[in-house]
C-alpha cells in the first residue's frame, strides 16, 4: 500500500489520519466538500460524497491502494434527519461502488457505538456488558441508523467477488483530544456525583462510559487499511479505562444486563479485544495518566 486516500480529510479526526499516514511514508489525498482545511495530504480533491459520480472521478484521479471513508455528518443534533442519514447511509455505498470499478483493494470505515443503539439515543439497550461487535443492534435514531446501514452494505460488498477484499468498519465511542483528556476528564470531578452535578451523567451512560483519544483511533484505522482479512468485519475501539473515576462494577450495576466478564478495577465496558487480536491494536492513552 503506497497511497490511502480519506474522505473527510477536512474534519478533524480525518486531518488526524492523514498526519498518521504520512507519518508512516504513505501518500494521502484527501476528498473532501468545500474548501481545504488541512496542510498534511499531499493531494486534495474537492468532492461531493453524495455525488456517486464525483467519487468515482476523485478517487480514479487519485488511484488509491487503499480508502478511509470518515466523510459523514459527525453528529445528528446539527443537521435535519433525513440529510444525515443520507450522509451517513449512501455516501458508504458510492465509495463501495466506485472502489469495486476501480479494483481498490481496502476500504475502512468510521463507524460508531451508535450503530449499536449508543450514543444519541433516549434510552441505550444493554443485553450484556462488556459489549462486543456481536451485541444486537437497536439503534432507532437517522445517525445510529445510518451507521448501522452503512455496515450492512459493506457486508454485502464483502460477499462480492473481486475487490474490495478487505473492509473494516470501526465503531468509535466518544473521541477526545489532549485537550479535552485534560479539561473534560483530568482537571474535573469524574465522580459519578460529579458528572451528575455537571449534567454529564446520562450522556455519560448512554455511551456506556467509553471514550477514545484521536491519536489511538488514527491509529487504529491505519492498522484496518494495513489488515489482510478477508471480507467485511467490524471492530470496536476503546480506551482500556472509563470516563468516570468510579469502579467498573459499580458502572456496570446501572444497566439491566448480564454481566460477563466481572469487572475488577476501571477497565472499559466496550471489548476491543478483537481489535487487539486482527489488528495488534490497542489504546495507548488515557485521562487517568495526564
Amino acid at each position: 500500500m503506497d497511497t490511502v486516500a480519506v474522505t473527510g480529510g477536512n474534519g478533524e479526526l480525518g486531518t488526524a489520519l492523514l498526519s498518521a499516514l504520512a507519518e508512516r511514508g504513505y501518500r494521502t489525498v484527501n476528498l473532501s466538500r468545500g474548501d481545504r482545511r488541512e496542510r498534511v495530504a499531499d493531494r486534495y480533491l474537492r468532492t461531493d460524497l453524495l455525488d456517486p459520480g464525483e467519487v468515482y472521478g476523485s478517487l480514479a484521479s487519485a488511484d488509491p491502494d487503499a480508502v478511509a471513508h470518515f466523510g459523514t455528518i459527525p453528529r445528528p443534533d446539527e443537521t435535519p434527519g433525513h440529510v444525515t442519514f443520507r450522509s451517513n447511509a449512501q455516501t458508504p455505498y458510492h465509495v463501495l461502488e466506485a472502489a469495486e470499478a476501480l479494483g481498490i483493494e481496502t476500504v475502512v470505515f468510521a463507524s460508531s457505538l451508535s450503530a449499536m443503539g449508543g450514543g444519541f439515543e433516549d434510552e441505550v439497550r444493554v443485553e450484556y456488558l462488556p459489549v462486543d461487535e456481536s451485541h444486537p443492534l437497536t439503534p432507532s435514531n437517522a445517525y445510529g441508523l445510518g451507521k448501522q446501514v452503512a455496515e450492512v452494505v459493506a457486508d454485502g460488498f464483502g460477499r462480492r467477488e473481486g475487490r474490495p477484499t478487505t473492509l473494516a468498519s470501526l465503531r468509535f465511542p466518544l473521541v477526545v483530544t489532549d485537550e479535552e483528556l485534560r479539561t473534560v476528564f483530568a482537571e474535573r470531578d469524574r465522580s459519578l456525583d460529579g458528572i451528575r452535578d455537571a449534567g454529564f451523567y446520562e450522556k455519560a451512560r448512554k455511551t456506556l462510559f467509553g471514550y477514545l483519544h484521536i491519536a489511538d483511533a488514527a491509529d487504529l484505522a491505519v492498522r484496518a487499511l494495513e489488515a489482510g482479512f478477508a471480507g467485511h468485519e467490524v471492530f470496536f475501539g476503546a480506551a482500556e479505562d472509563t470516563t468516570v473515576d468510579a469502579p467498573s462494577a459499580e458502572l456496570a450495576d446501572l444497566y439491566d444486563a448480564e454481566v460477563r466478564e466481572s469487572p475488577t478495577g476501571y477497565e472499559r465496558l466496550i471489548d476491543a479485544s478483537k481489535a487487539e487480536r486482527l489488528l495488534d491494536w490497542s489504546a495507548e492513552r488515557s485521562w487517568r495518566r495526564r
